[in-house]
C-alpha cells in the first residue's frame, strides 16, 4: 500500500469527526482511549486497531470499507 492510499483515511477519519461537530477528546471518549491517542490515529502516527475501526464505522454510520478509503460508498 501506497503512502497516498495510508493518508487517505486519517484524512477520512478526520473529516468524519469534523462534519459530527465533535472534538478529538470526545471520538477518544467513545473508543475508550486518550486524545492523545486518538489525535495519533488521526495524523497517522499509530495504525487504528480494527476494534476502534468497527467501533467508529458503527458510531458514524458507514462501512469500514469507506473509513478505509476502500469505497466511496458510505
Amino acid at each position: 500500500m501506497s503512502n497516498v492510499d495510508d493518508m487517505e483515511y486519517v484524512r477520512i477519519l478526520r473529516d468524519l469527526r469534523e462534519d459530527a461537530d465533535k472534538t478529538q477528546s470526545q471520538i477518544a471518549e467513545v473508543l475508550g482511549t486518550s486524545q492523545t491517542m486518538y489525535a495519533r490515529y488521526e495524523r497517522g502516527a499509530n495504525e487504528l486497531p480494527i476494534h476502534h475501526l468497527i467501533t467508529l464505522s458503527k458510531y458514524y454510520g458507514v462501512s469500514t470499507d469507506y473509513l478505509l478509503g476502500l469505497s466511496k460508498e458510505r
